[in-house]
């Protein structure tokens, strides 16, 4: 016996059409076939909404970090001028590079959050050797890149490791990176020296021993050997080697 075909052809149309309004957004067809609504009467139009006024406590949005180079975009290269910036320090002083033109300037990457940089600092070759050299006549930096609510950031942070470590140079903040990405500062500590011309002559590892651990068996000491090739007026026997360490906690949004 032969079902008749007249049910099965409705419910393919119903299926089809239910399909087509899920896809469109055109209503399914038993809901089309409601009755027709009275017209209402026009409405009166209403002024536009005013923004709303934010109300104490709401958060600001924050505001760009102005940028501290003297010529944005500037890019630093081995034997070319170094970018010059002004920045803050965790003190609240204002340092500029170029006021120590006649010096040698010594710049580190720093983050005092960072395990590289606690062992330097603690029992490792930094523990006095920002000392040491500025005793001699060379200034020296510290550069904190973090960008605000990243590890090792703020003043308070820096301010506190100085003094734990003794540290009597300044500590500059450059929280929007831009000198940081200048520089291509890309670990912490990543050292550069920069001769009294103003002039770049060294960038890369403080030696080859990350965590105290010579790459080897024997330290070589990229950065102490630099300086002491300059004060001998010598050239620098290795002027571009690989930094180690905790990667710079740059604003992953921010550009250079």
């Amino acid at each position: 016996m032969h079902r008749p075909l007249l049910p099965l052809v409705i419910f393919a149309l119903t299926t089809v059409g239910l399909s087509l309004a899920c896809d469109s957004g055109a209503k399914p067809p038993e809901a089309a076939k409601t009755a027709p609504t009275a017209p209402t009467a026009p409405t009166t139009p209403t002024a536009p909404a005013t923004p709303a006024t934010p109300t104490p406590g709401d958060a600001a949005p924050a505001a760009p970090i102005a940028n501290p180079l003297a010529q944005p975009g500037a890019t630093a290269a081995i034997g070319q001028p170094a970018p010059d910036f002004t920045l803050t320090a965790a003190d609240g002083s204002s340092v500029k590079l170029s006021a120590f033109k006649g010096k040698r300037v010594v710049l580190e990457w720093f983050n005092p959050e960072c395990p590289f940089v606690k062992q330097a600092h603690g029992d490792g070759a930094l523990k006095d050797l920002a000392a040491r050299t500025t005793a001699t006549g060379v200034v020296w930096l510290a550069i904190n890149s973090g960008a605000p609510g990243k590890q090792g950031h703020g003043a308070e942070a820096n301010k506190k490791a100085a003094g734990e470590w003794s540290l009597a140079h300044p500590i500059l903040l450059d929280e929007g990176g831009h000198v940081g990405k200048a520089y291509g500062a890309t670990n912490t500590p990543h050292l550069f020296i920069v001769d009294d011309k103003g002039v770049l002559v060294y960038r890369g590892g403080l030696d080859n021993a990350p965590m105290g651990e010579p790459d080897g068996g024997k330290r070589i000491a990229y950065l102490e050997d630099a300086l002491a090739a300059l004060a001998a007026g010598t050239p620098v026997p290795a002027a571009d080697t690989t930094a180690w360490g905790c990667s710079v906690k740059y604003d992953k949004g921010a550009a250079h």
